[in-house]
């Protein structure tokens, strides 16, 4: 048998009275949390959820998180994270998709209805049957959410010890969506297995031996598998406090780092970009005295603001590499040895990463070549998608769609992406998925999206888009018609029209001349 629940039932019998979740005033130790995760655990068992059915989780970095991600694991069930960023439609596909059988969403603000969203999209699909809101005001019994109910009523009543149900290593535990290889959007299963191992080993590569308890700042979205492993996860198996900070904003993190003592950090380089550039008041030197180990993912990191970084918040920062079907994590720079500058280091402990050609034959010495790798944090597969499947996984290895090189000492270096994915801000945007919410728009005859250079977001997001005929489409119309049928992340901000797009002589778009 292994659960991922582990995790926390760990800390709750070894360092139950120690804070386990810090949010704004309220700090809950590790007892509390794992009596509130078997209490959702006995109400999903009492509203008929099963061993291996789905429970989609929409919400931002709140106690609620923790709550509802072990409660269903130790039910048994299948964990599926929501951006909560998504359009009610967005919401609707993935609770299809996955074949979510209960849906647990965040209240939300005016800014971010993600209730009323999330409400919109359950009852559009017969198959999930239980929903739940996650009030954004602390205990509150009756719901802002017409026709919904509370986690705190529903929890009324519930006990706060339950045996957790036996599941085994290679049982799926989370369903990560991510557009794989197609752009249209899927969920790659994660095991129990993947989960723990990637914890554990990040946990080893922060090389920390500390006689108190580390803090760690989880400002990622823990709906992401960056956030969640690298934040959550681990920090939990460390028995560590993590400080939940629900959207990042750089001066509420160093307003945290400086009042809580954080000692570990992950973030993407926008990120530590903001961090520098809000320092104002801040006690600095208490910030610096006590943040011992920054890590860096999701995008490039630029030499010159690692070097700032570097300078002025006296931390190295260790970048690394993975994706949402790897776990995430399958390459570090370990501080154990010298990091090379652009390098996403070298693959981790039980990894082992090589680079293929198109027909997925091995690129000896330098490369370039895609990156293929294999080991304990490769997922099993996509949920309901095995022509995707074949396309990526081959005798146990997965091909990551990212080209790169490798130096003699077996460090790799990215130096481009085979597929046309955009990374804004940290978060993946995938082109197909806009062009085709652009073309229903009776104005669009042909769209095609880029990814351009942003000093910011790393990228954004740029818009190639052949008229109608007759058609006076504009560009803020266009930009609007997007607005509105996708998440906020993923709309173009600047489109531009041609009278045609460069092609091959087969029809396909040169995106690369676009770029």
């Amino acid at each position: 048998m292994l659960n991922l629940s582990v995790l926390l039932e760990d800390g709750a019998r070894t360092t139950p009275d120690r804070d386990c979740v810090v949010f704004g005033d309220l700090r809950l130790n590790y007892a509390i949390v794992d009596m509130i995760a078997n209490q959702v655990a006995n109400l999903l068992v009492a509203r008929g959820v099963r061993p291996g059915d789905r429970v989609a989780l929409a919400s931002p970095n709140t106690p609620y998180f923790p709550f509802v991600y072990f409660g269903a694991l130790k039910a048994g069930a299948v964990v599926v994270p929501l951006n909560v960023l998504l359009t009610s439609r967005e919401i609707a596909f993935h609770l299809r998709d996955s074949g979510a059988t209960a849906l647990f969403a965040f209240t939300g603000t005016a800014d971010l209805p993600l209730g009323q969203r999330s409400r919109a999209a359950f009852d559009e699909v017969d198959s999930c049957t239980t929903y739940i809101d996650l009030p954004a005001t602390a205990g509150a019994v009756e719901s802002e959410i017409e026709g919904a109910e509370t986690l705190w009523k529903a929890l009324d009543g519930m006990p706060g010890t339950f045996a957790t149900v036996r599941t085994e290593a290679d049982d799926t535990a989370v369903l990560i969506y991510t557009s794989g290889t197609t752009g249209t959007p899927k969920g790659a299963r994660l095991s129990h297995n993947n989960l723990l191992f990637n914890a554990v080993c990040s946990d080893a590569l922060f090389d920390r031996r500390t006689d108190g308890p580390d803090v760690f700042l989880a400002a990622l979205p823990l709906f992401h598998i960056f956030g969640q492993t690298t934040m959550m996860n681990t920090a939990l198996y460390r028995h560590a406090t993590m400080v939940l900070q629900a959207r990042f904003t750089a001066d509420d993190a160093l307003s945290l780092m400086e009042r809580e003592g954080v000692s570990i950090f992950a973030g993407v380089p926008t990120m530590y970009w903001g961090l520098l550039s809000a320092q104002g008041e801040h006690d600095m030197a208490a910030i610096t005295g006590s943040l011992a180990v920054a890590v860096s993912g999701g995008a490039a990191l630029p030499g010159e603001l690692a070097r700032q970084v570097e300078e002025r918040l006296g931390v190295e920062i260790l970048e690394g590499y993975g994706l949402s079907e790897t776990s995430p994590v399958i390459a570090f720079n370990n501080p154990k040895v010298k990091a090379k500058t652009g390098s996403i280091g070298r693959p981790i402990w039980g990894i082992e990463m090589k680079l293929v050609d198109g027909a997925f034959e091995d690129v000896e010495g330098e490369g370039p070549g895609e990156i293929a790798v294999r080991g304990h944090a490769v997922m099993q597969g996509y949920h309901g998608h095995p022509e995707a499947d074949a396309l990526v996984l081959k005798d146990g290895w997965f091909r990551t769609g990212d080209i790169a090189r490798r130096d003699e000492e077996g460090f790799y270096f990215i130096v481009d992406r085979s597929k046309d994915l955009i990374i804004r801000g940290g978060y993946n945007v995938y082109p197909r998925e806009l062009e085709e919410v652009l073309m229903t728009h009776p104005g669009v005859s042909l769209a095609a999206v880029v990814g351009v250079a942003d000093a910011t977001r790393g990228e954004e997001i740029k818009a190639y888009v052949i008229r109608a005929e007759g058609a006076a489409v504009s560009e803020s119309e266009l930009v609007e018609w997007a607005k509105e049928r996708l998440a906020a992340y993923k709309y173009p901000r600047v489109v531009e029209f041609r009278d045609e797009l460069p092609m091959t002589a087969t029809g396909k778009i040169l995106k690369r001349e676009l770029r």
